[in-house]
C-alpha cells in the first residue's frame, strides 16, 4: 500500500508517488537565525524529520534541504540594537539553532543553504523573471507582476478579487500594483547589501527558497513543507516565481503543520507567551518535548503546558522502562519456551500496525498508541514463567526500529548530580509538608532513573544503583 499524505494544493489525502521511483526530492523552509527558536519553530524542524526518517524507512532515498534566512529585517534589526554585524548574528543562532534541534533528534538536513552564500543565483533567478516579463524593477526594487501569473492563490485557494480587498500599498513602495510583492529591496543607509544590476540591495524574503530549491533540488521537486503559517503568502509567491520562471509545477506536493497554543491561547509576540526551546530543554529531556509533539497528528493545533509536558514525561518513561524491563530479562533467559512463533508473529503484527499508522499521512499520534500496545504485550511476556532470547531479542529491536523512526532513543536519560540533588531537596520540603505524594512520586522518579534513595538521621543519602 502507497503512503498517503495531505496535499495543501488539492486539499485531500493523496497516493505518494514521487517522480523518480525510490527518490525524493524534499524542501522544508527553515527558520530566520535573529534569535534562538521558539517551540513553534521546534515542530516544523521535528515533525519534518519524522518525515524523512519513515520514508527512509520504507525504503527511499530522501535529498532533504533546508534553509536559513540569515538577512532580513528581523536580523537588521537585532544587529543594530547590539550593536554587531548582520553575519555575526546569523553565526551565532545558527549554531544554536543546530545544538537546540540535535538535543530535539533531528538530523542535519543533506543541504543547509543559507542567503548569503547563494546572492548570485538568487539575483540571476530574479533578472530571469524580469526578461520573461514576470518582474521589474522600480527605483532600485524589483517586483514580481502578481497578476500576470494566472494561478496566483491556487495553494491557499484564494481568487485575486478576494487578496485585492485585503491589499494595500506601504509607504515607500514603488509597485505598479498592491498585490505585487517585492524579490529585490534597494539598501537603505547603515544596512547590508550586496551589489546587483538594479543597484546596492538585498534580497526579499520569499525569492530565496524559489532559487535555492531550484538549485539543491531542480525544477520540479516532490514535498515542499513548512509551517501552516507560510502557506500564505510565502508558499504562495514561492509557487509563482518558480512555475513563473520554469513554466513547470514546482511541488507535487505541500504539507503544513498545525499551530501551536501556549496554555489555550495562540502564540505571539503581543501576548508574551514565547518559549524558547533553548529554556525547556534546560528543564526537560528534550527527547520528551520530541514525544510530546509527536503524540498530536503534525496536521492539527497543539496546545504546551509545563503540566502536559510532565505528563507527557511519566508516558515516555513507560515505553523506556518497557525496554529497560526487556534487557535486564535477557541475562537471564533461555530458549525454553515452545509459543515463540506466537509472540513473534504478535511482534510482527505491531510494527505492521505502526506502518499502517505512517503510512496514513504520517499519523504518529496512532503509531505512538501502536508503541503503548507494544509495550503492553512486552510486559504480559516478561510474566511468562520462561523465556526466550529470540523473543526479547524481536522485542528490543522492534522498539529501537520503531523509535528510531519517530527520532526517539530508549535510553535512559542520565542525570546530572545537582538534578538529583534539587529533586531531594524538593522531596525533603514535600516531607516537611506532610506532602507524602510528591515525596513518593520524586522517590519513584529517581528510582527509574537509577537513583537510590537512603533516608538516615543526618539526612537523605543517595547513590547510582
Amino acid at each position: 500500500m502507497a503512503i498517503q499524505l495531505y496535499n495543501t494544493l488539492t486539499r485531500k489525502k493523496e497516493a505518494f508517488v514521487p517522480l523518480e521511483e525510490g527518490k525524493v526530492k524534499m524542501y522544508v523552509c527553515g527558520p530566520t537565525v535573529y534569535n534562538y527558536i521558539h517551540i513553534g519553530n521546534a515542530r516544523p524542524a521535528i515533525v519534518f524529520d519524522t518525515v524523512r526518517r519513515y520514508l527512509e524507512y520504507r525504503g527511499y532515498d530522501v535529498k532533504y534541504v533546508s534553509n536559513f534566512t540569515d538577512v532580513d529585517d528581523k536580523l537588521i534589526r537585532a544587529a543594530n540594537q547590539l550593536g554587531e554585524e548582520v553575519p555575526t548574528i546569523a553565526d551565532r543562532f545558527i549554531h544554536a539553532y543546530f545544538e537546540d534541534v540535535t538535543a530535539l533528534g533531528c538530523k542535519k538536513a543533506d543541504v543547509h543553504p543559507r542567503v548569503m552564500e547563494n546572492m548570485d543565483i538568487i539575483i540571476d533567478f530574479i533578472s530571469q523573471l524580469i526578461e520573461k516579463g514576470f518582474a521589474y524593477e522600480s527605483a532600485g526594487d524589483v517586483y514580481f507582476r502578481t497578476r500576470k501569473f494566472d494561478d496566483y492563490g491556487k495553494l491557499s485557494h484564494q481568487s485575486i478579487d478576494d487578496l485585492q480587498v485585503g491589499a494595500r500599498i506601504e509607504v515607500g513602495d514603488r509597485k505598479q500594483d498592491d498585490l505585487d510583492f517585492a524579490l529585490w529591496k534597494s539598501a537603505k543607509e547603515g544596512e547590508i547589501y550586496w551589489e546587483s544590476p538594479w543597484g546596492l540591495g538585498r534580497p526579499g524574503w520569499h525569492i530565496e527558497c524559489s532559487a535555492m530549491a531550484k538549485k539543491y533540488l531542480g525544477e520540479t521537486i516532490d514535498i515542499h513543507a513548512g509551517g501552516q503559517d507560510l502557506t500564505f503568502p510565502h508558499h504562495e509567491n514561492e509557487i509563482a516565481q518558480s512555475e513563473a520562471l520554469s513554466g513547470k509545477l514546482f511541488s507535487r506536493y505541500w504539507m503544513h503543520n498545525g499551530y501551536i497554543n501556549i496554555d489555550n491561547e495562540k502564540m505571539s509576540k503581543s501576548l508574551g507567551n514565547f518559549v524558547l526551546v533553548h529554556d525547556i530543554i534546560k528543564k526537560h529531556n528534550p527527547q520528551v518535548l520530541r514525544f510530546f509533539m509527536l503524540s498530536v497528528h503534525y496536521r492539527n493545533p497543539i496546545n504546551y503546558s509545563e503540566e502536559l509536558l510532565e505528563s507527557t514525561r511519566a508516558a515516555f518513561e513507560r515505553l523506556t522502562t518497557s525496554y529497560q524491563n526487556l534487557k535486564h530479562r535477557k541475562e537471564a533467559s533461555t530458549d525454553l519456551t515452545d509459543n515463540n512463533q506466537e509472540w513473534l508473529d504478535k511482534i510482527a503484527e505491531a510494527q505492521q500496525q505502526f506502518i499502517e499508522a505512517m503510512d496514513d499521512d504520517f499519523n504518529t499520534a496512532k503509531a505512538i498508541s501502536v508503541l503503548f500496545d507494544l509495550s503492553k504485550l512486552a510486559n504480559y511476556y516478561l510474566l511468562e514463567k520462561n523465556t526466550a532470547v529470540a523473543v526479547i531479542d524481536a522485542f528490543t529491536k522492534q522498539f529501537e526500529d520503531l523509535f528510531h523512526v519517530l527520532g526517539l532513543t530508549m535510553e535512559k536519560e542520565e542525570m546530572l548530580d545537582e538534578e538529583i540533588d534539587a529533586l531531594i531537596e524538593k522531596r525533603i520540603q514535600a516531607r516537611k509538608d506532610r506532602d507524602f505524594q510528591l515525596s513518593d512520586q520524586i522517590r519513584d522518579q529517581l528510582k527509574e532513573m537509577n537513583i537510590i534513595l537512603e533516608d538516615t538521621p543526618q539526612g537523605t543519602r543517595w547513590k547510582r544503583g
